[in-house]
């Protein structure tokens, strides 16, 4: 990010300490953001799965060819904090969890860590009821509903066939199952991975307009 801020206007603000009782300073309020019919362009961009050993600046550098181009990264992905926007690696993810439910693992009756606490089983962070449908062919939907507790507990787990109007047969299955606080955790954590990024070829347009707005 070295050079990021290079781009951005200067402004003035009071600092008593200064001979005139004013400081230059980067104006770090102006924007710039990416239009809407860019980021929806399946033509200008390719999924990508960020991978733990991946920063913005790494994936600028595989990408782009140049380290500087992160904010690229970012913006594209309307990511402002780089570092609770990111995703975190598995072990700082164990870390956050840990120290996040400690107090929950220390008022438990049998006293455990907040990765402990986390980790088990009984402590449900979410209910569902999930249904199945296999048809004749082999092809299954699965449809998972969250509930609450009480309707959770109600829920009946069955196993049902049925003919289609076209003759086809599907077998439908009803079960349940739960979430832990860490799968829970885990899964916010995996959606962040999941991101866009810009093709090479649109990057020197891109520059040029962000270089112009900025610094107007």
């Amino acid at each position: 990010m070295a050079k990021f801020f290079n781009y951005y206007p200067k402004t003035f603000y009071t600092n008593d300490n200064k001979p005139k009782g004013l400081d230059t300073v980067t104006n770090i309020t102006s924007r710039f953001a990416f239009e809407d019919s860019l980021k929806q362009n399946s033509a200008a961009f390719y999924k990508y799965n960020i991978q733990d050993s991946d920063t913005p600046e790494i994936i600028a550098h595989k990408y782009y060819g140049n380290v500087e181009r992160h904010w690229i990264v970012l913006l594209f992905n309307d990511i402002i904090d780089p570092q609770w926007d990111w995703p975190l690696t598995e072990k700082t993810l164990v870390k956050y969890v840990n120290e996040k439910y400690s107090a929950n693992g220390a008022a438990n009756t049998t006293v455990q860590t907040g990765i402990q606490w986390a980790l088990d089983s009984k402590n449900v962070h979410s209910y569902y009821k999930v249904i199945t449908r296999t048809s004749s062919d082999g092809t299954s939907i699965v449809e998972k509903l969250e509930l609450d507790a009480n309707t959770y507990a109600n829920v009946s787990q069955t196993t049902a066939s049925y003919t289609l109007a076209n003759g086809s047969q599907v077998t439908e299955t009803v079960s349940k199952s739960t979430r832990s606080y860490f799968e829970y955790e885990s899964e916010v954590n995996d959606v962040k991975r999941e991101i866009t990024l810009l093709k090479k070829d649109f990057v020197p347009a891109v520059e040029k307009e962000f270089k112009r707005i900025i610094s107007s």
